[in-house]
């Protein structure tokens, strides 16, 4: 009997030892659970501060360096504060926004300046139609009235109307004058007739084709362009200085206009700008110009794109910048003989070749006889040399024509020494004249300064 007591004891041992060691393990279960969850909430509690963090940078810093990066390149756009910290959904989705964020501002960018570009081609067509009306007015009063003021107001009116004329370029419209085909030494002078500093420039014309012109439809647009850059390169150079304009003109691939200035220069940056501008770039927004807007060398680079010629910019061996026009020769033409150029316009510069001296005749060369008695033979006498027909051979002999050879310097001065020379020995011989000779009143040098004139 004992011993069932003993076993039933041990049993209610084992059972109260099994249900110790359980209730332990779940207490260690649930202390376990209750660490995981803590650290979960504390996971996500981290999770949510540095989304927060994202969301308040994305809104503060991104967005807006976004914007800033599509009007300035270098502008730097900021990523992820803490990748670690942030899941990859949620990080892209950060990154579709700041997207989303930047073509929403490019588009509304895009409809502004598309409103201001309308505004100002009406407003610059309306201020262009009344400055030609009121240069028109001026020309009449300049052949009325005899007041240089008058003309200090019209070259004012010309220098509104270029400014006028460059605004509605800018805002694609066309540029409000008609031409006919123009010399293009002529459009060289307009531009220039346009720019403020107009006395500092001197242009060289190194034109094979004095009538070289352009075409009707890019006349007007070159002038303008030529005139921005005119007027660019007389601004940034200082007033005693001059500024270059070289017309060139290539073997079939066009003319070109060079403009040198010896002004201040350009910094590796902005260099790059002006020859992107200077490309032709297919959109120029009007708030990417600076404040104020500077529109030089984007109305360049529409009129390039619109009418095709070329427009390069470097350094100048002259310290300042150097400007290249191009233009094909499919915008150029030849004038008709009829059509008579500007009084004003440069001629072509050629190389001067040295006229050659024409050959002494053997009269002229012969010495001059001595007198066989006490006679004294006549005094010389000048005499227009006239060109002296042929005469008539009974058969063609070959002979050589001798006015027609080349002689160099010397041979000639030799020539013409021996000529004076034989002239004093012959008035020396026949002692003073009792009166001048009838073609003897010059002196005797008067033969260089006068020539070879033709009676």
């Amino acid at each position: 009997m004992g011993w069932i007591v003993a076993v039933i004891a041990a049993a209610a041992a084992v059972a109260a030892a099994v249900r110790a060691q359980n209730s332990a393990r779940a207490e260690r279960i649930a202390a376990a659970r209750a660490e995981l969850a803590e650290r979960q909430a504390k996971a996500a509690e981290a999770r949510t501060a540095a989304l927060t963090d994202e969301i308040r940078q994305l809104a503060r810093e991104r967005i807006p360096a976004a914007a800033l990066a599509l009007s300035h390149p270098t502008a730097k756009v900021p990523g992820l504060r803490d990748a670690a910290d942030v899941d990859g959904g949620s990080a892209r989705l950060l990154t579709e926004a700041v997207q989303a964020a930047r073509t929403a501002v490019i588009e509304e960018r895009g409809r502004v300046d598309a409103a201001a570009r309308a505004a100002m081609r009406g407003t610059s067509a309306k201020i262009q139609s009344l400055l030609n009306q009121s240069q028109q007015l001026l020309h009449e009063l300049q052949h009325e009235y005899d007041d240089p003021r008058i003309l200090q107001l019209d070259f004012r009116n010309e220098l509104a109307l270029r400014r006028t004329q460059a605004t509605a370029v800018l805002c694609d419209a066309w540029p409000g004058l008609a031409r006919q085909n123009s010399p293009l030494v002529e459009i060289v002078l307009g531009a220039q007739s346009r720019v403020a500093g107009y006395e500092r420039i001197k242009v060289a014309n190194h034109l094979r084709d004095e009538r070289l012109a352009l075409v009707a439809r890019a006349a007007e647009p070159l002038a303008i362009a030529l005139a921005e850059v005119l007027a660019n390169a007389t601004a940034y150079s200082h007033p005693d200085t001059d500024v270059q304009v070289t017309l060139q003109q290539s073997g079939g691939r066009g003319a070109f206009l060079v403009v040198d200035d010896a002004g201040i220069g350009m910094d590796g940056d902005a260099l790059d700008r002006a020859r992107a501008l200077l490309a032709g770039p297919p959109e120029v927004l009007l708030t990417e110009l600076g404040d104020p807007p500077q529109t030089g060398f984007a109305v360049v680079g529409r009129l390039v794109l619109q009418y095709g010629f070329n427009c390069h910019i470097e350094d100048s061996p002259f310290g300042g910048m150097r400007t290249i026009l191009r233009v094909p020769a499919h915008l150029l033409t030849v004038l008709e003989d009829d059509r008579s150029l500007s009084a004003l316009a440069p001629k072509p510069v050629r190389t001067q070749a040295t006229p050659a001296v024409p050959a002494p005749t053997e009269q002229e060369t012969a010495p001059v006889p001595q007198p066989a008695g006490g006679e004294a033979p006549a005094l010389p006498s000048r005499r227009r040399r006239a060109p002296r027909p042929a005469p008539a051979r009974a058969a063609p002999v070959a002979a050589p024509d001798r006015e027609q050879v080349p002689r160099t310097p010397e041979q000639a001065g030799a020539s013409w020494a021996a000529l004076q020379q034989g002239t004093l020995n012959g008035r020396s011989v026949a002692g003073p004249p009792s009166a001048p000779a009838p073609d003897d009143h010059d002196h005797p040098d008067d033969r260089d300064d006068q020539g070879d004139d033709q009676t």
